[in-house]
């Protein structure tokens, strides 16, 4: 936007990328890369902003590939394809590993695979499923491995291990997970192939353990001898005898890391003399101290090419996994945890698949190319107290830890200790800690703090001295915005609230800032591990906030209850028409809510008492629920009778005679609904048809009763197929029946979060997040059937 830019943060992980994205690249904006390929001519691009930068990264990263290629390319053999996919050579994409440890069963001498999953390539069409096949010899005592392909109608195709117990495979003895914990702390855990991925013709070739030779080096060098922090939930790995960051790379990983980590010493060399033979000054200005010339630019291809070593730390660990429907790898840090992966893909840094070092390149200067040019952009090491009042009047926009969600600066840890190791001469100052801080940083860690309730006061006290400063150093004429994602949950009795919303919130207030405005923003992708099958959050909430007036007034319980049961009504109406997701509604109507209750100087309790945020939050959540419980009353009777029905019952049976009084409350009748086609009658019980079971080829067009539940589960089923489909049923159903079907989707949300039919949840919720995308399916119908439409 043009505007000067000021960062800060404790972490030096984020400060460095920081860096990255807003102070280097307008240090270099417009100019041409220095590389003599593109001094040539031979380069194509405008350079504009930063894009001279990015085309460099490129370059030097494929040279640091060829030359880390030269050096240990022959830790990476190719493999011979099989016939039918033309036997030829092709590069591996990855070698799927299984964690093994000694049978508990002394009548099995052999190892005892640890394997979540079987399945290599779940089946899509045009494609069957692949699996690995476990070949038993009891007289030899061994496991072999082969690759299956078709229909696999073996047991024990789900693996061999849950939640950290396994099952001997040979013998069905039970692995359990101390005996497992305690054979890897006493350094026998071992590994074995169980396959290979490989560049076929028509895709991914899939290949048996034996086709392939393993060529692994003859000694660790580059070990990563750096402890991990104590945090016990650090990562799950601890209590297997991880303990120093090495643990978490097999040997031919961290001899590739290594190797590509000591080439950009000599790479630097190589940037220098091609930057000063393309005529840029050599002024021995580094890049910390605010130079533009020779040094400074070498420094700049150094840190994003860092950053690459970064990147592939996360693809090149053994915490990576095989994504089987995508055929892909899985990077380490699928979410902000380090689980323990027992079934590990080791992916080829030389393929030209998922995981390669020059596919990380490539993103990390695309990523340059798209920064902005132009500006000024500071970001230091600093806490949020002392950057902030370090700038004069800023227009402050942060995201504040999420109370005790997130162990930020261990798991950081990981990435740190490779650029410590490859920045230390380039940014001495942001790298002289042998690890990340720890005791400062602002999140409620009762092992770091010493108890539950110290890391609870660490945090209150923290953040209320944060938005203090805010409070004072903020612009007058702008607000300040806060993003926040932390999810509420259940705390029994006293209703839903959050202790990470409720401390956040409980600061802002006191200090005298006032909710002015607020928005869901979608910030996380819905195919991200943690959301896939589950009802994770999709958005974080800015919160726009200015100083609450001195002039502000008191109010009681009582005129809060009316202020938000006048005002939230419609919030919730406009949130549901932006299709905010149902797991993000509560999270949403938390900034219309506390918008009311901190307009208000004090909000004053029976007994004169201020109300605390705890309460008000509890006050919304109720709010919340009466507004969406209300909208019942604009379905259909047949509807309205399922929605109770399905509170009651969900999908099991219930008796007749509760089914037949429940139908007249509802103006209808048992004999009503099962012609409806959503129930049926069978031996004197009625139960709700899942969405499987409903009609095949619904339309309602020619439905005569057109309940809104029928409509809401066949737009689920079509959406099970693809998005079009279920377009093509909500043209056929039109806007005013398909918008009553979203609303359903919310209350059926609530319902089935609240009674724990989480995989209900998921497809209600799947529903209203591809609603955008429904309605322009069925859009792009109308206008190819215009005689048809809505």
């Amino acid at each position: 936007m043009g505007l000067e830019a000021y960062g800060g943060d404790l972490n030096p992980v984020a400060v460095l990328v920081s860096k990255g994205l807003v102070e280097i690249p307008p240090r270099f904006e417009g100019l041409p890369p220095v590389n003599p390929r593109a001094q040539a001519g031979l380069a194509v691009g405008s350079w504009d902003r930063a894009e001279g930068l990015a085309e460099d990264i490129l370059f030097y990263g494929r040279w640091m590939r060829d030359r880390t290629f030269e050096r240990i390319g022959y830790l990476y053999p190719k493999v011979t394809l099989p016939a039918s996919e033309g036997g030829d050579e092709a590069n591996v994409i990855a070698w799927i590993w299984a964690r093994t440890v000694r049978s508990p069963d002394p009548a099995w001498d052999g190892h005892v695979p640890l394997v979540r999953s079987w399945v290599l390539r779940k089946a899509k069409k045009g494609k069957p499923e692949v699996w690995v096949e476990p070949i038993v010899d009891r007289v030899a005592q061994t496991v072999t491995y082969r690759i299956g392909e078709g229909e696999c109608d073996r047991d024990g195709q789900d693996g061999t291990v849950r939640r950290g117990a396994g099952i001997c495979i040979a013998t069905g003895a039970v692995v359990s997970n101390a005996y497992i914990k305690q054979e890897s702390r006493a350094g026998r855990m071992g590994t074995v192939l169980v396959g290979v991925v490989a560049e076929g013709m028509r895709g991914r070739a899939y290949l048996p353990a034996s086709s392939y030779v393993v060529t692994l080096p003859t000694n660790s060098i580059g070990l990563l001898e750096v402890p991990m922090s104590e945090s016990p939930d650090l990562v799950s790995g601890r209590g297997y005898g991880f303990r120093i960051w090495a643990d978490l790379f097999t040997d031919r990983q961290l001899v590739a890391l290594s190797t590509f980590s000591e080439l950009l010493t000599e790479m630097r060399s190589v940037v220098e003399t091609h930057a000063r033979a393309a005529g840029l000054v050599d002024d021995g200005a580094p890049l910390r101290d605010g130079g533009s010339g020779v040094t400074a630019y070498a420094d700049a291809v150094v840190t994003y090419l860092s950053f690459v070593v970064d990147k592939c730390a996360d693809y090149w660990s053994t915490i990576c996994s095989w994504h089987n429907s995508g055929e892909k790898m899985r990077n380490t840090f699928g979410r902000q945890a380090i689980p323990m992966v027992w079934d590990y893909a080791e992916a080829n840094p030389f393929s030209g698949s998922s995981g390669n070092w020059l596919g990380q390149v490539t993103w990390v200067s695309k990523a340059v190319a798209a920064a902005p040019g132009g500006g000024v952009g500071e970001v230091v090491q600093r806490d949020a107290v002392a950057r902030i009042g370090e700038v004069p009047s800023p227009v402050i926009c942060t995201d504040p830890p999420y109370y005790d969600n997130i162990s930020y600066a261990d798991l950081s840890d990981f990435f740190y200790v490779w650029l410590r190791r490859n920045l230390s001469d380039v940014w001495p100052q942001e790298t002289s800690t042998l690890l990340t801080p720890k005791a400062e940083e602002l999140i409620a860690n009762p092992y770091r703090a010493g108890s539950k309730q110290a890391a609870r006061k660490h945090f209150e006290e923290g953040i209320a001295e944060v938005l203090q400063q805010v409070a004072a150093s903020q612009h007058r004429d702008y607000p300040a915005t806060i993003f926040y994602g932390y999810k509420q949950r259940e705390l029994g009795d006293g209703g839903t609230a959050s202790t990470g919303w409720e401390t956040f919130l409980q600061g802002l207030v006191d200090v005298g800032l006032q909710v002015t405005a607020t928005w869901p923003i979608r910030t996380e992708l819905a195919n991200r591990p943690v959301a896939r099958g589950t009802a994770a959050l999709a958005s974080s909430i800015v919160i726009a906030c200015r100083p609450r007036s001195d002039q502000a007034p008191l109010a009681t319980r009582r005129e809060l209850l009316d202020a938000l049961q006048s005002e939230l009504p419609s919030a919730v109406q406009r949130l549901q028409k932006e299709a905010i997701p149902p797991v993000d509604m509560a999270q949403s109507v938390i900034g219309p809510g506390m918008s009311v209750f901190s307009r208000y100087s004090a909000v004053l309790e029976a007994d004169g008492e201020a109300m605390s945020v705890r309460t008000a939050l509890m006050l919304i959540n109720e709010t919340l629920e009466g507004v969406l419980s209300a909208e019942d009353t604009e379905f259909d009777r047949d509807t309205r009778w399922a929605l109770t029905w399905y509170d009651q019952h969900g999908h099991d049976p219930g008796p007749f005679g509760d089914a037949e009084t429940l139908s007249k409350a509802k103006n209808t009748s048992v004999t009503g609904v099962v012609q409806t086609g959503i129930a049926e009658l069978k031996a004197g019980e009625v139960r709700l048809l899942k969405r499987n079971e409903l009609d095949d080829g619904y339309d309602p067009i020619e439905d005569p009763r057109r309940a809104v539940w029928k409509l809401t589960h066949q737009l689920i089923g079509c959406l099970d197929e693809s998005e079009e489909d279920a377009g093509e049923l909500l043209r056929k159903a039109g806007y005013g029946l398909g918008d009553r079907a979203r609303q359903l989707a919310y209350l059926l949300f609530e319902i089935a979060n609240r009674r724990g039919r989480a995989s209900d949840a998921v497809a209600y919720n799947s529903l209203i997040q591809a609603w955008h995308d429904i309605a322009r399916h069925a859009a792009a119908h109308v206008r190819a059937s215009p005689t048809l439409g809505i």
